[in-house]
């Protein structure tokens, strides 16, 4: 690509090309130094329900962590979705002269994972490793830039078993025992003894409903609510007989009888692998410290998981995230699109038929709290906008002789980018009225480009 409109940076599209392979370093990982437009920066968060202004803990820094794949299967569009928008989301931080760094795990081991392997004859490891690429390369292929950091579960074990240990400490997690009073390698983390839970989706622990409540239930699976959820199922530990509460959820769990002896670990508290929510909170620590300033996910991990790791976190001891940013699901036909429910869709199978650029503009297209409704229709929008930005940059460059280089774009200071496009992005990352600034920059830059040819030709 020889050029394009500084607008389009900042939001990762690139309409030159079908591919972002080069574009992924436009953005320097050691920006710092805020411009003037960061002051006006507004972002929603989840605990709060509210819109707030957006303080830094550290002057000149953001520490962001997102919540990664479970490497069980090939990536589909739902997934890449939350990718595509934390990464506008974190591209405009970095535009904004911000010091980013952006932690996204992966969940090497996990029921699924082992259970996937056994059925088709596979090494867990192997199998996690090979859809991890695939992650990766979709990530890479929809210009998605690599994060700071992108730890393994697998990786992290000694981290994990040193937080338990100290929410055991704390009071706030039992560790179960057999027959013997020898541990089992089973730790749940006790809800009861901790009296904020629930803070982050605005739910109670008692029978006594609450507006708010009542909103969160309505978004997503209820705190008190009982039974399996299709959209966001248990991890199965969490629904043994050895609970003091149904709703104590595992830090450790034992094996089960299939587990490979490779997927199992010794603890003080038994032999056993990590439950889902611990990982999170080891690795958050480990690599953001004590607290940080965004935690990000997909909606359907609101709860349990994220009210799990929020309270696990602080039990321990640990601040948790200063805000919590969630984006909303890929739908069709109004349905979650899951894998789980039969409506996934690989993104191979998209890219196949459609440039990155244009998937990237269509999972991107909406703010990241809005649901996207994907569709063939979509896909048809996507390339449109595609047609009438490269049109306008190749007539632009046409009348001005050339376009300007990379560096020239990307040198770009939010402080000079059109004062509409600003406040849309400030205004918690609002994609929808950014691109209509973008539009409205193209249409007024193509009247005064027929100006100029008419004048040309008089």
């Amino acid at each position: 690509m020889s050029g394009s409109d500084p607008t389009l940076e900042c939001y990762g599209k690139q309409p030159r090309t079908a591919g972002f392979q080069h574009f992924r370093h436009a953005f320097k990982p050691d920006a710092g130094a805020c411009c003037q437009g960061a002051e006006g920066l507004n972002l929603y968060d989840t605990a709060s329900h509210q819109v707030s202004h957006f303080v830094p803990l550290k002057p000149g820094e953001v520490g962001i962590y997102v919540c990664g794949a479970t490497v069980q299967s090939s990536p589909h569009i739902g997934h890449i979705r939350a990718a595509v928008a934390f990464d506008i989301v974190r591209r405009w931080f970095l535009k904004l002269g911000y010091k980013v760094t952006f932690v996204r795990n992966v969940t090497d081991i996990d029921d699924k994972i082992l259970d996937k392997a056994a059925a088709a004859g596979q090494r867990w490891w192997a199998r996690a490793y090979y859809y991890e690429r695939e992650f990766t390369e979709a990530y890479n292929t929809l210009g998605v830039l690599p994060p700071t950091v992108e730890p393994r579960a697998t990786g992290h074990m000694s981290d994990m078993i040193d937080l338990i240990q100290r929410i055991l400490d704390n009071g706030h997690g039992y560790v179960v025992t057999d027959a013997d009073g020898k541990p089992t390698g089973n730790v749940y983390f006790d809800v009861a003894s901790w009296p904020h839970y629930g803070e982050l989706t605005h739910q109670k622990q008692t029978s006594e409903v609450d507006e708010a409540a009542a909103v969160a239930d309505r978004m997503g699976p209820s705190v008190d609510a009982t039974g399996a959820d299709k959209y966001n199922p248990v991890d199965p530990a969490d629904a043994s007989p050895d609970k003091h509460d149904p709703r104590d959820f595992a830090l450790w769990k034992a094996p089960k009888d299939t587990d490979p002896e490779d997927a199992r670990w010794s603890t003080p508290f038994g032999v056993g692998r990590p439950g889902w929510h611990i990982e999170c909170s080891a690795m958050s620590h480990r690599y953001l410290g004590d607290g940080f300033d965004i935690h990000g996910g997909g909606l359907d991990l609101r709860f349990p998981h994220h009210e799990n790791e929020m309270a696990q976190t602080r039990a321990a001891g640990y601040p948790s995230a200063a805000r919590w940013m969630h984006s909303a699901w890929v739908t069709a036909k109004g349905e979650k699109m899951s894998k789980s429910l039969g409506t996934g869709l690989s993104v191979p199978s998209v890219l196949a038929e459609h440039s990155a650029w244009v998937v990237r503009y269509a999972l991107g297209s909406v703010q990241y709290r809005s649901m996207l409704e994907w569709s063939d229709q979509a896909l048809v929008e996507a390339q449109a906008a595609y047609d009438r930005v490269s049109n306008f940059i190749e007539r632009a460059g046409v009348a001005l002789g050339g376009q300007p280089s990379r560096e020239e774009v990307t040198a770009v200071s939010a402080d000079d980018l059109p004062a509409d496009f600003v406040t849309a992005l400030n205004d918690d990352v609002n994609v929808s009225g950014a691109t209509a600034a973008i539009f409205t920059a193209i249409r007024s830059g193509n009247t005064l480009l027929s100006q100029l040819a008419d004048r040309a030709d008089s």
